[in-house]
């Protein structure tokens, strides 16, 4: 694999992962803010609870099976915590885990937002378990490591710790007394090229991010708009955004998503995100009938060839499925001392409320 950047610093250092496997055990936790409430604790059994016990990838090539939103994964790699132009977030879900097409993507959009925009850096999320699978929480896709959630708050300049990953807030881009409406102080055209960064490049195939800020795209853009297309409005996504890249070639596994509509996404697909009945709640159950509880996923209900994937034998260990390995793996244990980098867009209120991530088949 060509790395493109210098391999000292796409090494994990071996205190973080050591942390990551304490946390692992103990089990994913959310903090206050993120999207998605806390769930019920799935059943021993459902395929929530096996793929999210598992905490290392197996051996092998590279593949995803299935679907985005019903699938796995084999021979996954994981983002280092820290890279040049990246950090790494809320690592104690140990959901940095991705196709390495992803993780190579992920690495390359870090160092184009810096040189070509400005970006000091990007905000690393949820990517994927070290199989793949459903999530315990906060996802109904995310399964076969080409999804990835990048913040929409920019890096620091200094190397935050394990326990600021875990619990630095998320902040909206909308006004909260406003129904779907950017919040000026917030937003910038700097987050703006951001968007259309990440979208420029072939091999992605949608970016998810809240209507209100699709909207804001819609209106204010006026740089190329031929990829604003993959701008998606989707429910939640207002201080991140979500990476879909396509099906790998070769990959034969995988189940690709219908692509997306030519044009640029604004127009009547839009406004009816505008209109009461997305956010309509659900109907109540017929009198007398009570409301059936849904039914858990099981690993029998995901491609056939999970199975075998929640059996195959692990790699070593985490530094050896790291991205970039492992030759230099102490490079980044010294965090330079300096403020954070402020952001250009003007500075950032108070956190906003807790994004409504309706479920939805993304």
């Amino acid at each position: 694999m060509a790395f493109g950047l210098v391999r000292a610093f796409k090494a994990q250092t071996f205190k973080t992962l050591g942390k990551l496997a304490l946390a692992g055990a103990m089990g994913a936790s959310l903090v206050a803010g993120d999207v998605g409430a806390q769930q019920k604790t799935p059943s021993p059994g459902s395929a929530k609870a096996i793929f999210g016990a598992v905490k290392l990838p197996t051996q092998g090539p590279a593949q995803p099976i299935g679907f985005y939103a019903k699938g796995c994964m084999t021979g996954a790699e994981a983002l280092p915590a820290d890279g040049p132009t990246w950090q790494a977030m809320r690592l104690s879900r140990n959901r940095r885990w991705g196709n390495p097409a992803m993780i190579a993507l992920l690495e390359k959009f870090s160092q184009d937002a810096h040189d070509r925009i400005g970006w000091p850096g990007i905000l690393v999320g949820d990517i994927a378990q070290p199989r793949g699978g459903p999530m315990f929480n906060g996802h109904a896709s995310h399964q076969i490591g080409l999804d990835a959630d990048v913040w929409l708050t920019p890096m620091p300049s200094r190397r935050m710790s394990y326990e600021e990953r875990e619990s630095l807030p998320f902040t909206t881009m909308l006004q909260k007394d406003k129904f779907l409406t950017v919040d000026p102080r917030v937003w910038s055209q700097q987050r703006a090229q951001l968007l259309m960064l990440a979208a420029s490049y072939p091999q992605v195939e949608r970016i998810f991010v809240n209507p209100a800020i699709k909207k804001k795209m819609c209106d204010t853009w006026t740089g190329d708009r031929t990829n604003l297309g993959k701008l998606r409005p989707e429910y939640g996504h207002d201080s991140h955004f979500h990476i879909r890249l396509k099906c790998p070639p070769g990959a034969k596994g995988c189940t690709p998503q219908a692509p997306v509509a030519a044009g640029d996404g604004c127009d009547k697909s839009l406004a009816w995100w505008f209109t009461k009945e997305p956010w309509a709640a659900p109907k109540p159950p017929k009198p007398g009938a009570p409301p059936k509880p849904p039914r858990e996923v099981m690993v029998s209900d995901l491609p056939k060839a999970c199975s075998a994937v929640v059996d195959a034998p692990s790699v070593a260990s985490a530094e050896a499925a790291t991205y970039g390995g492992t030759s230099a793996a102490s490079a980044l244990t010294a965090a330079p001392a300096a403020a954070p980098v402020a952001d250009t867009g003007g500075a950032l209120p108070s956190v906003g409320p807790v994004p409504n991530d309706k479920p939805a088949v993304q």
